[in-house]
């Protein structure tokens, strides 16, 4: 057997026993890359540090506490606002999807506060709040609230009216029909909105961090650029990235396609 062959054997075995060498796998090239520039001298390393001292900061930042305390704040902060998000859009987006007259009356409102960026916000947000923590989840709750409604409305929307007919046909309430049938048939949609909305909130957090914030990940990236420490900044989009690569490949996507293999959306 060639030494090709052999790998391949072995990165089969492997990812059957740990599926999740499957998702590394990828990023070998491109560290890989990484380290090649980086050990060229085609940059100073106070430029394009290579992925060895990020591992070396890693590794201080996390002995002196500050980058776990750092990161636990910016998804309590990201838990918080989308909570907040959803326990608003889910509720109005059922309203907007089930109610003629409430959706004409709001879907123009929601479509023109969608365009204004979230960011956009944050000169008045200063004004009113400064420098606080309600800034912050102000922010991240805007960017959450708009996906969740409109995918709320749209799954509310797509569930058969002889559904509702049928329940009702059978004695069940509004209020029956609602929970029974037109939440389960509109929870994958439901699901899309929370995973893309918590996706757009994580980078308006980010952002808002490195404006406003006094701690989390965002802020650890711009004390660092005051620094002038590039491979803390490194360090800190690579958090980010990785974070943000399990929740959603780990967590927000498989319960995505469960619920839509749950509701005969998906079949395999």
């Amino acid at each position: 057997m060639t030494p090709l062959l052999k790998a391949w054997s072995l990165y089969v075995r492997w990812t059957a026993r740990f599926p999740a060498v499957r998702s590394i796998v990828p990023f070998i090239p491109v560290v890989a890359l990484w380290a090649i520039v980086a050990a060229s001298g085609l940059f100073p390393p106070v430029f394009l540090p290579g992925p060895a001292d990020v591992v070396r900061s890693f590794g201080s930042l996390v002995y002196k506490g500050i980058l776990p305390d750092y990161l636990q704040d910016s998804v309590v902060r990201l838990a918080v606002g989308a909570a907040a998000g959803m326990a608003l859009g889910i509720p109005l987006g059922v309203l907007v999807g089930l109610n003629a007259r409430a959706r004409n009356m709001l879907w123009p409102i929601l479509l023109f506060f969608q365009a204004i960026g979230d960011i956009a916000w944050l000169p008045i947000l200063l004004i009113w709040f400064g420098f606080s923590l309600t800034t912050m989840t102000f922010v991240i709750v805007y960017t959450v609230l708009f996906p969740v409604v409109l995918n709320t409305a749209l799954g509310v929307r797509s569930v058969p009216v002889e559904l509702h007919r049928a329940a009702r046909s059978l004695g069940a309430s509004r209020a029956r029909v609602v929970w029974e049938v037109v939440l389960p048939g509109a929870l994958p949609n439901i699901m899309t909105g929370l995973r893309n909305g918590l996706g757009f909130g994580w980078r308006a957090l980010i952002a808002t961090e490195i404006i406003v914030g006094t701690s989390g990940i965002g802020f650890l990236m711009f004390d660092a650029r005051r620094a002038g420490s590039v491979v803390e900044i490194l360090l800190g989009m690579i958090v980010l990235g990785l974070l943000w690569y399990v929740v959603d490949g780990w967590i927000l996507a498989p319960i995505e396609r469960a619920t839509g293999q749950r509701w005969g959306l998906v079949t395999q």
